[in-house]
């Protein structure tokens, strides 16, 4: 394992499954993860699913019987974020999954998160209550209208101790301003607006303003026919609030400055990566579409994931990325039939640690991949039911490609395709991260002394 890591993922802490019962009873397409998130502080883990919930894990206090162990995440709420509709203008249904969660960062007792599905960005307050009012004078304590003229003293109303009930209600819905589905929410460093990215256009909302949006980048043509690229990802700025980045389908990263225009269609800095003619392949184009691109906590770089690779770009630099770094090169030669069960079009997402120096993103057969940019180091690690019991060692895992198989490695052809890390999160400050495998969510830690 890592040694640039400090002993990084050596500890399974804990798994989660978001199916009663066990993994063997079968997965139902509303169950799957779809997108995980910490919140700033890291006390707040929300994960989404194809069914439109949203679950909230909050993480216990240290005990004080074992103080030097960290506290695990148990279930703080579950609320239904979307419902199915169906728009009859396009005859198009219209489906319930959560594409992405956001939080806001808190700034009183309740927490706020934006969670959005293909067509509607919600803005969700999760609150606590634990005292309710008794002693109403026209209502008894179950809450019937009492006869006015057998009231004949007034009462004050008193707080009395309840059960701590957690409650999720909508504060603002902002609908009806994508044609197409939103793949990306990211919310500004002001704190008082955000954007939503569909495929070819980028809108900026005010968070007090619901029923208007500020179109901000359309990259739509006039004829469609001459469509060339969509959008896949966009992402503010973490400290400058005038500054966002967006990806397209052809490999290429925008940034632009909302200080030059209104309408940002012409870019402040393009970043690509020039082809090597010898790699051209008839996949060329699929593969070298980005599914995620992240700014780095200081902001100075920009993570990139395509389907082969993780990049990481230096803002003054454009022409070519300073790392890059190869997740599973051992699929080049398996983009055939990768094609044809239609993986070859899978959006992997990937993820920094608290101090930018370990990436993380996700690949086959439950493997996710962990970078460390100062020893270049790597390591590939598996989220599994089978071999994860609570506390114990990850052991890291190798796929062979070809020739001799060692008692520890994998074949290449063994890989379940069906298997994949889409979808992860990293604790904001600690080694802890968060690894979405279908329906089941893992939580890892580095070993505790």
């Amino acid at each position: 394992v890592l040694a640039g890591f400090g002993s990084l993922m050596q500890d399974v802490l804990w798994c989660f499954s978001q199916v009663k019962g066990t993994i063997d009873t079968g997965v139902t397409e509303s169950d799957i993860i779809s997108t995980v998130e910490f919140n700033h502080t890291g006390e707040l883990l929300a994960t989404g699913d194809k069914g439109g919930r949203v679950v909230i894990f909050q993480r216990e206090q240290e005990s004080k019987n074992q103080p030097h162990r960290r506290g695990e995440y148990n279930v703080y709420s579950t609320f239904q974020s979307h419902e199915p509709e169906f728009d009859y203008l396009k005859s198009l249904e219209i489906e319930e999954k959560i594409n992405k969660i956001r939080w806001l960062p808190q700034q009183n007792a309740a927490y706020f998160l934006l969670s959005t599905n293909d067509k509607t960005v919600k803005l969700w307050k999760v609150s606590e209550r634990d005292k309710r009012p008794e002693g109403y004078n026209l209502k008894d304590e179950d809450g019937r209208l009492r006869d006015p003229s057998m009231i004949t003293v007034l009462r004050v109303p008193v707080l009395r101790p309840m059960d701590l009930m957690v409650e999720a209600t909508p504060r603002r819905v902002f609908a009806n301003a994508h044609t197409y589905h939103i793949n990306s929410i990211s919310v500004n460093s002001d704190y008082e607006t955000y954007m939503s990215a569909d495929d070819l256009r980028i809108n900026l909302w005010n968070f007090e303003i619901t029923n208007q949006s500020f179109n901000i980048v359309d990259i739509k043509p006039a004829n469609m026919e001459e469509l060339t690229e969509v959008i896949t990802a966009a992402e503010f700025h973490p400290h400058h609030c005038n500054t966002f980045v967006y990806s397209s389908s052809k490999g290429t990263i925008r940034l632009c400055d909302m200080r030059t225009a209104a309408l940002c269609d012409r870019h402040a800095k393009f970043f690509e990566e020039p082809e090597d003619p010898s790699n051209r392949s008839f996949f060329s184009e699929i593969i070298s579409s980005i599914s995620d691109v992240k700014f780095s906590h200081s902001g100075r770089y920009i993570m990139t994931r395509d389907y082969l690779t993780v990049k990481v770009w230096d803002l003054n630099m454009e022409n070519r990325p300073i790392e890059t770094y190869q997740v599973h090169d051992y699929l080049r030669s398996k983009l055939c039939s990768l094609y044809e069960n239609d993986c070859i079009f899978d959006k992997f997402e990937c993820v920094w640690n608290g101090s930018d120096s370990v990436i993380m993103t996700g690949s086959y057969n439950n493997f996710f991949r962990m970078f460390d940019r100062n020893t270049k180091r790597d390591v590939t690690l598996e989220a599994s039911r089978e071999n994860s019991k609570p506390r114990a060692i990850l052991k890291p895992r190798k796929v062979c490609v070809g020739g001799k198989r060692r008692k520890d490695e994998i074949s290449v052809d063994s890989l379940d395709f069906s298997k994949k890390i889409l979808h992860t999160a990293w604790h904001p400050s600690e080694n802890i991260i968060a690894v979405a495998a279908t329906n089941n969510l893992y939580i890892f830690q580095d070993k505790v002394n």
